[in-house]
């Protein structure tokens, strides 16, 4: 492994990597190494040594941070003034260890994957947030991109383009993200005993109402379970001022009267169930199964999950019925009904987590038309010709 402590030490490495056509692997602390498909690469390239966060303006909203950075780390440090990231980036223990709820994962590889949490329905996803970032290309180049203000007008907006490609078209070494003040009260709704067409019915209900809804997710038995509900559970937050959300919350459960009786949890206990769910902790993972994160209409996510189950996979439902967390075997017959399921509800699937020999032999995100694929294709031209970096991560080469 290679894992220098400056940005000159990657633009060697990258360089010498280039002119010899040798694949690099690029990681932060590998939390993510199984995510996708292998990457066949005698070197992996690591910014776990590339830490820290040049600039941090609290009263500007922004934080700029070296791509090794632990996201905990940076989290504590928003936490300190009373701010968070707003997109809810999560932490998903089942890519390594079953047993880790908070796996070490960097800033960089959270703005590679693109990944967002339950907030996603309300405010956006992680790319939304990123105003400036810093890459090195394929030919080690250093290329910026964006700026540390909330308002830029740079040029393309490459920060975009880089955010959520894998590391396919270059290693990002900083960014620069806009950050919100952490909101004063959390309350969460909780519905009992719906089945999942009922639990997207209230959810829907609840987002499509005039209340600031901030997260919807259904559970059923097994996952509510894991987080002692012992009943399916539909859970509806809110977060604001806290006078603002227990008005929002009363005309919310008037609302929601239709689908029986509720409960309502209160800050301390509501965060920690939500960071429960960002973080995928109530799927149900065992040492030989797969994960997949599928991407569905809302309006169809019900009927997905309850086909889901007919082929014996376990799950939950989030972003109001949008987003379904799924486990399994991890066998090709599995990830082949996965796929059909997803295709036929009009879905997105990705593989979280499987073992190398079925991601090496299947499509592990859905194959783009041809357009779409021709514009990727010319874009790894121009920013990596050798080919170097993270080779086959979304696609067979």
């Amino acid at each position: 492994m290679i894992a220098p402590e400056t940005e000159d030490g990657f633009v060697q490495t990258i360089t010498a990597a280039a002119a010899n056509r040798a694949p690099l692997a690029l990681e932060g602390l590998g939390s993510k190494s199984g995510f996708l498909r292998p990457v066949q690469a005698a070197e992996t390239l690591s910014t776990r040594n590339f830490v820290g966060t040049p600039l941090y303006a609290p009263t500007e909203l922004v934080i700029t941070s070296r791509a090794g950075t632990r996201l905990s780390d940076l989290e504590a440090k928003l936490a300190d003034a009373g701010q968070h990231l707003a997109a809810e980036p999560p932490s998903y223990g089942f890519l390594t260890d079953p047993d880790d709820a908070t796996p070490a994962q960097t800033v960089g590889g959270i703005v590679a994957c693109n990944l967002s949490g339950p907030r996603r329905i309300a405010s956006g996803a992680t790319r939304d947030y990123v105003l400036g970032i810093r890459v090195i290309t394929g030919t080690g180049t250093k290329i910026r991109s964006g700026g540390r203000v909330l308002k830029n007008v740079t040029g393309l907006d490459l920060c975009k383009l880089i955010t959520g490609s894998y590391g396919t078209l270059g290693l990002i070494t900083e960014v620069t993200l806009k950050v919100l003040p952490i909101p004063e009260a959390t309350s969460t709704i909780v519905l009992h005993d719906l089945d999942a067409a009922r639990g997207v019915a209230a959810m829907t209900t609840a987002l499509t109402s005039p209340f600031s809804v901030t997260g919807a997710t259904f559970l059923p038995l097994e996952a509510a379970n894991y987080l002692g509900f012992h009943r399916t559970a539909t859970l509806i937050r809110v977060e604001h001022y806290a006078e603002f959300v227990a008005y929002q919350i009363g005309k919310l459960r008037s609302l929601l009267n239709e689908y029986g009786a509720s409960d309502v949890i209160d800050t301390t206990e509501s965060r920690k169930v939500w960071t429960e769910i960002r973080n995928a902790r109530p799927l149900v993972v065992r040492s030989h199964f797969a994960i997949w994160r599928v991407s569905i209409p809302p309006s169809r996510g019900a009927k997905f999950y309850m086909e889901c189950q007919k082929a014996a996979l376990h799950g939950y439902l989030d972003w109001g019925g949008g987003l379904a967390f799924l486990s399994g075997p991890g066998n090709q017959a599995t990830h082949l009904a996965v796929m059909e399921l997803a295709s036929a509800a009009d879905g997105v699937w990705w593989l979280l987590r499987a073992p190398d020999s079925l991601r090496e032999l299947v499509t592990t995100i859905p194959r783009e038309d041809h357009p779409l694929a021709a514009i990727r294709r010319r874009l790894v031209q121009e920013f990596d010709p050798a080919g170097i970096l993270n080779p086959g991560k979304m696609y067979s080469v």
